[in-house]
């Protein structure tokens, strides 16, 4: 059984959201999720969007003049990036999020940034997709992926919805073998911290694709271009220090507690965060 059913992601989406945008290094871009500074990168806002240029060049790949061409944001948070995405290239997009706070405000994004005539947010789960929201020429998950319940469940989802020849990217934290016994603390602070359901290791990522249709094309390992230990870290491993021990729903900074054992995980290897593409087959 998951430890986070559809309504406690829900719940931990409404609940945050709006500080992830109004504290977040790149909130009022609404950029909720990492800063990735790959080769070409020069500032942060570019930093923010690295994941989701590689996505246009996908699109661009896809189908040359991307006129037709329909994405899905598999756990759009606010819709920032299927706003970006539709500033850069003519394409339709549908965003997908449990949280009804983040449809309200993917709304808002959508009509400020004039691209309500091509893109859309809607309420749904990535293990039950809505009737409608497909076929896609291209879905992707940033940072959603980790949250599913059940991940064949997801793939299974993502052959409805993914039209054959399409891709699927999926962007997020997945394990790496490890006899270390002090990984499975700071792996399961991490977990219960951010919500965190599906924390799997590459083979078996490739083995519930495969198993659902999908052929595996590439897996980038993009850890080493991730910011470590930021001031805004530093400050929650003071805080996981003062709180340590105290149950992590017993506080109202988990978030950021989660967000601390992850940097452990990372420093140390257990966790690596990947960007891995998928063709769906006949």
């Amino acid at each position: 059984m998951p430890e986070f059913d559809a309504g406690a992601i829900r719940r931990y989406y409404d609940r945050h959201t709006p500080a992830f945008v109004a504290l977040g290094q790149r909130g009022s871009d609404g950029a909720i999720h990492r800063a990735v500074w790959g080769p070409g990168t020069v500032d942060h806002r570019q930093a923010f969007r690295y994941v989701e240029n590689e996505i246009a060049t996908l699109l661009e790949r896809l189908a040359p003049s991307c006129e037709s061409s329909h994405v899905v944001d598999l756990g759009c948070g606010v819709g920032a990036s299927l706003c970006y995405l539709a500033a850069r290239l003519p394409v339709r997009g549908t965003g997908i999020t449990l949280s009804p706070v983040q449809v309200r405000l993917a709304d808002e994004r959508i009509r400020g940034a004039n691209v309500a005539d091509r893109v859309r947010c809607i309420e749904g789960d990535l293990c039950n997709l809505p009737d409608g929201a497909g076929p896609a020429d291209l879905a992707y998950a940033i940072e959603s992926f980790a949250h599913v319940p059940d991940p064949a469940r997801f793939f299974a989802e993502c052959r409805r919805l993914v039209r054959t020849g399409g891709v699927l990217a999926i962007c997020d934290d997945f394990r790496r073998p490890t006899d270390d016994p002090k990984a499975a603390r700071a792996i399961d602070r991490f977990r219960r911290g951010w919500h965190i359901n599906t924390l799997i290791e590459r083979d078996e990522l490739r083995f519930l694709a495969r198993a659902a249709g999908f052929a595996h094309e590439s897996t980038a390992d993009l850890t080493p271009y991730l910011e470590l230990r930021r001031p805004r870290d530093r400050m929650a491993s003071t805080m996981l220090a003062f709180c340590g021990r105290l149950p992590l729903e017993r506080t109202r900074f988990g978030y950021l507690m989660g967000g601390s054992a992850l940097q452990t995980c990372i420093e140390h290897g257990w966790i690596r965060y990947d960007l891995a593409l998928f063709r769906r087959l006949d």
